[in-house]
Formats: C-alpha cells, sequence, structure tokens
C-alpha cells in the first residue's frame, strides 16, 4: 500500500471516529491517538528515512495535507459539541427576564492603597522607579550601612522588634535603598522609591501603630542637590494637598542625611491662617528629608567625593490623615467596610 493510500485510510477512520465523539474529553483522546507524539501520524512520519531524498519532500507535503484535513474535523466536531451544550443549556434553563435585577455591590482599593498608587504614580512620571524588598531585614543593612552602628544612640528613635541579634523586622524601607546601590554594579545614577510596610514596638493608640507603611524615596547624581530636593517635594506637596501648597524645610537631624530637614506644608484646611488641624500655625509637618550623608554612600560602594543624593521619607497614614481629616490611625486596620467607602 502506498504512502498516499495509508493516509487515505488513516483520514477515513479519523473522520468516523471523530464524528462519533459526544464530549471534548473523548475528542481530546482521538486527537493524541491520530495527532500526538505517540499517535498513528508518528508511526508514518517513521517511513521517511527509508525514503530516497527526492521522494521526501512530496512525502511530507501529503502528510501535512493528512494532518490538516483531521484538524479540520476536530475542529468542527468541537464546534458540534459546544453548540449542542449551549443549546441543552437553553432548553433547560429558564430565565424570567421580568424579575428585578440583584445589585452587586463593587468593592473599592483601601484608602492607603489609593495614596501609595497615587505617589507612585506621581514619581513615576518624574523618572522614578519603584524598588521593593524584604520585611524581615538584617542589622546590616537596616542599621548599620545608614550609618547607624551598633551601640549608636539613635537607634533608640526607633524600637525595634528582633526577630535573633542579627535578624529583624525592618524599621523603615530605607534598606531598600542600601539593597538597590549595593546591587548596581556600575555604580551610576539612581532614581527610586521605595514603598512598603514598616516595624516598630510602640504602644498603639490614635497616631501609634506598631506597624504602618512608609514611602521613601532616594536620587544618587553628580549634579543633584538640596535644591532638587526641595522642588521634588514641593511638587509632592502640591499633588497630595492641592496646587496652590507652599512647604517650608526646618533643620533637623537624622544619621543617614546631612543636613537633615522636617518639611511642613502650609495647611489645606486654612490656607495658612491657622486652625485646629495646624495648631494654629498655618503649616502642617509632612515629612523628613535631607542630603544622604558620605557615610551611607561610601558604605555602598560609591564615591562621595564623585555622587552625592538626597533621600525623604514619609508616613502614608500620616498623608491619609491630613489629607482626610482621619483622628485615629487604627482605623486603617479595623476593615470597617463603612471606614473604607468613604473614600473612593
Amino acid at each position: 500500500m502506498s504512502v498516499k493510500e495509508k493516509l487515505q485510510e488513516l483520514i477515513s477512520e479519523a473522520k468516523e471516529k471523530i464524528s462519533l465523539v459526544q464530549s471534548v474529553h473523548e475528542l481530546n483522546d482521538v486527537k493524541a491517538k491520530y495527532l500526538g507524539k505517540k499517535g498513528s501520524f508518528q508511526e508514518i512520519m517513521k517511513l521517511m528515512k527509508d525514503l530516497p531524498n527526492e521522494e521526501r519532500p512530496m512525502f511530507g507535503k501529503l502528510t501535512n495535507e493528512a494532518k490538516q484535513v483531521i484538524t479540520n474535523y476536530l475542529i468542527d466536531q468541537k464546534q458540534l459539541i459546544e453548540d449542542a451544550k449551549v443549546n441543552e443549556q437553553l432548553r433547560s434553563e429558564t430565565i424570567d427576564v421580568t424579575l428585578p435585577g440583584r445589585s452587586f455591590e463593587v468593592g473599592k482599593k483601601h484608602l492607603l492603597t489609593q495614596i501609595k498608587e497615587e505617589l507612585e504614580d506621581l514619581f513615576i512620571g518624574m523618572g522614578y522607579s519603584v524598588m521593593e524588598g524584604p520585611e524581615i531585614e538584617i542589622d546590616e543593612y537596616n542599621f548599620e550601612k545608614l550609618n547607624l552602628p551598633k551601640n549608636h544612640p539613635a537607634r533608640d528613635m526607633q524600637d525595634t522588634f528582633y526577630i535573633t541579634e542579627e535578624t529583624l523586622l525592618r524599621t523603615h524601607t530605607s534598606p531598600v535603598q542600601v539593597r538597590t546601590m549595593l546591587d548596581n554594579k556600575e555604580k551610576g545614577p539612581i532614581k527610586i522609591v521605595c514603598p512598603g510596610k514598616v516595624f516598630r514596638r510602640d504602644d498603639d493608640d490614635a497616631t501609634h501603630s506598631h506597624q504602618f507603611m512608609q514611602f521613601e524615596g532616594l536620587v544618587v547624581d553628580e549634579t543633584t542637590s538640596m535644591a532638587d530636593l526641595k522642588g521634588t517635594l514641593l511638587v509632592a506637596a502640591r499633588k497630595l494637598f492641592g496646587d496652590k501648597r507652599e512647604i517650608r524645610l526646618r533643620p533637623s537631624y537624622f544619621p543617614f542625611t546631612e543636613p537633615s530637614v522636617e518639611v511642613d506644608v502650609s495647611c489645606h484646611n486654612c490656607n495658612g491662617k491657622g486652625c485646629n488641624i495646624c495648631k494654629g500655625t498655618g503649616w502642617i509637618e509632612v515629612l523628613g528629608a535631607g542630603v544622604v550623608n558620605n557615610n551611607v554612600l561610601e558604605a555602598s560602594g560609591y564615591d562621595s567625593t564623585k555622587y552625592q543624593a538626597f533621600a525623604f521619607g514619609m508616613g502614608v497614614e500620616r498623608i491619609a490623615m491630613l489629607k482626610y481629616g482621619i483622628n485615629d490611625i487604627r482605623s486603617f486596620y479595623t476593615n470597617d467596610i463603612r471606614f473604607n467607602k468613604q473614600f473612593k
């Protein structure tokens, strides 16, 4: 029997088998029988090795055409099976279109997620990349490479959850900045923001929580300056609190920046006239920032004589509380749907 005759016989056999199939599962079994790795066509393809070179192109053409014919049979039968299933459903299921419809409540993103994503969109538009890191950190990245050696008094500013002597729950997202600088083998410019949860041993009350969210940023470049930092923070303040907001920088202290500043934004409630939200001052403290300490750059492999950097960090809960007049930080974590519904 010639190859062509074998293929015609196989096509006829497959067509008959396929026409009797009543389910997609059975159809897959038939497909495997003829077109699978151990199927009938594979057996026929083994004949190619015994053919002269000049006959192989025709052999390949015939087998491919036959496979396509069977494939089309399979497609047609699958469509028939699916159509039959739909028709059966239509026959067996009746719908009273006069019944009133059911209203399904659509969920909403949590307010903290909304603010985090709003900030991410802003900084991505300014050329920043969003970086994340582990919540369980090592002391070296959380403290030492941030100019906080062991027994440094500034460690008392951040009461820490220690797991072992060297591992802990991160107290800020600054370790992500350290990891990014260390991973940058070429030691070139960096422009990142680092959102995430942080943990500190604190008594929970209306304004404190043992767990909260931070949003930090870092820019490392040869020409960046405090002026760039102020311009960046002004854009962020106006995005969060309105286009007419102004900011002011007050001297402060952080071990990882020098100089360090506290950043205030003009009160969005009274426009700087003084109210209960700004405690009559016209200004609201929103975040800390500064020029990255040379020790931090050097600890991550950067040449502080060539590069300089600025960093900033804000609490997402604090931003939300100030922006929406929320007076209890615990409201974010009680999962009260009535609270969550207020913020669209």
